[in-house]
């Protein structure tokens, strides 16, 4: 009775811990591709079994179960808890507790049974180890068997996408993870039937298709390939030029759809737009004068005051005020500003507008990885934006 009031009595703080770790792997799994989840745990204690094939597994479960239920992972004994260092990430990052995997083991599981008497989760990989990618291994039977001490139920969970996003032996590399929960199962199931359940979760998780625009798709491919770089650069070369739909719109079009891409295409679009803004500060030294629409007299006559007053400098003001790249160019280039002032200024300038627009579109297209299938819409949405903030900018500077 006394240590079942002392589990209880901690799951305040485990509760609080919990919450932390949930928001950490959430982030984590966010930026490497996104977590999503399906079913929720039942109220209450309960024995979660999942299958295992990566590390990333238990950053998984952690970014997806109930942070009410402050799950506590096991964790091998042998490996996670072989020195110091290692224990202490293990049991404050994964909420991990040592299972000895040779002796002993079945003691340790059952001396979590007042955690699941307090409501918390106590989760287990049953196959004891990572499995190859696609396959799952046997059950071994101490997670049922704590269910059964404790009269809790066995919670069936099937993990996909860490075999992708950290490999067993391999490299992290972009993914994203679905864990899908399923009904609880009672604590007097067998092993096997626990492993049909997580098995049959797992197989419908990678089975069913992603849900995606046909939109983002298409653009994902074209994106992904050298093209995507090439119309980067090609876009913002010809704004710098004549063009008058600013580099950042592309960007915010490329960078949600492909957001592992967006630092390539922002420095991309940079290297054009300094490129195209070299070529029209010759072009205007010789006289030359290419079309600007939806610029303004106004606009021209405020850059010219500022280039007489700051000289290549002034193009600083240009991220913040509106007025488009080109007049900055148009203007220093008939003002005949050095070219080396003008590479550097420019390069300070856009690199602070372009790069800052470019990650902070691919940062929220890896946030809203779920709204992919509304892919369409945003478009929809950003192009009416752009459409009513260029008409207030061209009306203001009029």
């Amino acid at each position: 009775m006394t240590t079942t009031v002392t589990a209880a009595a901690r799951v305040r703080p485990a509760r609080a811990a919990a919450r932390l770790r949930h928001a950490l792997w959430w982030l984590v799994l966010t930026l490497t591709g996104g977590v999503e989840r399906r079913g929720r745990l039942p109220r209450g204690g309960c024995v979660v079994v999942a299958n295992h094939s990566s590390h990333a597994d238990t950053a998984a479960l952690l970014a997806a179960l109930d942070a009410s239920h402050a799950p506590a992972i096991g964790a091998a004994a042998d490996y996670w808890f072989a020195s110091p260092w290692r224990s202490r990430i293990c049991s404050r990052l994964a909420a991990g507790f040592p299972v000895r995997r040779s002796g002993g083991g079945m003691d340790d599981l059952l001396g979590m049974a007042d955690t699941l008497r307090a409501g918390r989760a106590v989760v287990l990989f049953p196959e004891g180890t990572r499995a190859r990618a696609g396959e799952l291994g046997s059950f071994h039977r101490g997670a049922l068997v704590l269910a059964e001490h404790a009269r809790v139920p066995v919670v069936p969970v099937g993990i996909a996408g860490t075999d992708r996003l950290l490999p067993k032996h391999g490299r992290l590399r972009p993914s994203l993870v679905r864990v899908r929960i399923g009904e609880p199962l009672p604590y007097t199931a067998t092993p096997e039937e626990a492993r049909k359940a997580v098995a049959a979760l797992h197989d419908r998780t990678v089975a069913e298709p992603l849900r995606d625009s046909r939109v983002r798709k298409v653009l994902a491919r074209v994106l992904s390939a050298r093209l995507g770089l090439l119309l980067a650069f090609a876009w913002a070369f010809a704004e710098a030029l004549s063009w008058p739909l600013m580099p950042e719109l592309f960007l915010a079009v490329a960078c949600v759809a492909v957001p592992r891409r967006a630092l390539k295409l922002s420095v991309t679009a940079l290297a054009g737009s300094l490129a195209g803004g070299l070529l029209a500060l010759q072009l205007a030294s010789m006289g030359v004068s290419l079309p600007a629409p939806l610029t303004t007299d106004r606009m021209r006559a405020e850059v010219r005051h500022e280039l007489s007053v700051e000289g290549a400098s002034a193009v600083g003001h240009q991220p913040w005020n509106g007025i488009p790249f080109k007049v900055y160019v148009k203007e220093a280039g008939r003002a005949d500003v050095p070219v080396t002032d003008w590479l550097s200024e420019s390069a300070r300038a856009r690199g602070s507008r372009t790069l800052t627009v470019g990650l902070a579109f691919g940062a929220f297209g890896f946030l809203v990885h779920r709204l992919r299938r509304l892919y369409g819409l945003y478009l929809g949405l950003l192009s009416g934006g752009f459409a009513a903030g260029l008409s207030l900018v061209v009306a203001g500077w009029s």
